[in-house]
């Protein structure tokens, strides 16, 4: 059965107010009330549950250490995942240095730049190298995700090479629409795009005014 991206995408907001819940000793939570948390309707909550399963029971909610369990072994988060980063400019040395990863299971093991002022300097643990050494890397010491900083003009070679040594997920921070092939997952991410989509709503709200 094929899932809708939109229900995977829900997924980890579910896995992560249920964790905020463990946290403060909830063992019990209904879908009412995760749906208020999350601005989602609690029929929407038990659909999306229901294409893994079947969860909780009619009036007693759900158990919120089983059910974020059973989230984190869909996400295949109960293990860890490897990252290589390709761009260590100041987008790339934040994230390099983004303490959020590793509770989550995803380690950076690799980091690239194409800059010669950049390479060879360790930035947060990890020794900067050529991204012109970046297949050769990668193809004797695998990694699961590839992490993209570059600049647009580089981006689409970069991804084409982290394709050609087997990585099948793609964060994509450069402003372009990237071609991958089928089978692999890229997800961009455009601060930019969300900021002018948002101005939709700040323009119409200021003409009623």
């Amino acid at each position: 059965m094929e899932i809708p991206p939109v229900v995977i995408d829900r997924l980890p907001l579910y896995a992560r107010a249920l964790a905020a819940l463990e946290s403060r000793g909830r063992e019990v939570v209904s879908s009412q009330e995760l749906g208020q948390q999350l601005n989602v309707t609690p029929a929407q909550i038990r659909k999306d549950l229901s294409y893994f399963g079947r969860f909780g029971k009619q009036g007693r909610g759900y158990n919120v250490r089983k059910l974020l369990d059973e989230l984190r072994r869909i996400l295949g988060l109960n293990r860890q995942w490897k990252m290589a980063l390709v761009g260590a400019g100041r987008l790339g040395r934040a994230i390099l240095g983004y303490e959020g990863f590793a509770p989550q299971g995803f380690r950076i093991v690799e980091a690239f730049d194409s800059d010669r002022g950049t390479v060879g300097f360790t930035i947060a643990g990890l020794t900067i190298k050529d991204t012109a050494d970046l297949e050769g890397v990668l193809s004797g010491s695998p990694v699961d995700i590839g992490i993209v900083a570059v600049p647009a003009e580089m981006a689409q070679d970069v991804i084409d090479a982290l394709v050609r040594c087997g990585v099948r997920a793609i964060l994509n921070y450069a402003p372009i629409a990237a071609h991958v092939p089928r089978g692999v997952n890229i997800k961009r991410i455009d601060p930019v795009l969300a900021l002018q989509g948002m101005t939709y709503y700040l323009k119409n709200s200021a003409v009623g005014k």
